[in-house]
């Protein structure tokens, strides 16, 4: 079953593709439901397009698709889509993401 949500967030949209796709920070925005199935990985990164996707080793299965694009005022705007078990995670995922981006920005 698959999930889109969208979200406004008040940071370049660098930012925002530099954290969704740093496997360091992935931990902090990724629920617990898809870190604890499998062994995450990030592929088919496309900087200039500001394109990603996250996908998972685990026998279900799921995949986040991460789209960033110039939002209003110098922000960003981020599409998902995420394929996969229905945990109804979308919105969750991009609240962690705003919380990520606003701790990146804040941290210097």
């Amino acid at each position: 079953m698959a999930q889109h949500a969208e979200r406004g967030m008040s940071a370049p949209p660098e930012v925002v593709f530099n954290t969704a796709t740093d496997p360091n920070r992935a931990a902090a925005w990724l629920p617990e439901e898809l870190r604890r199935s499998g062994t995450h990985r990030l592929e088919n990164v496309d900087a200039d397009e500001m394109r990603a996707r996250w996908t998972c080793d685990d026998p279900v299965g799921w995949a986040a698709d991460i789209d960033v694009e110039p939002g209003d005022a110098g922000g960003a705007r981020v599409l998902l889509d995420l394929a996969g078990p229905d945990h109804g995670l979308a919105a969750e995922i991009l609240d962690n993401l705003a919380r990520e981006v606003a701790d990146n920005l804040t941290a210097g």
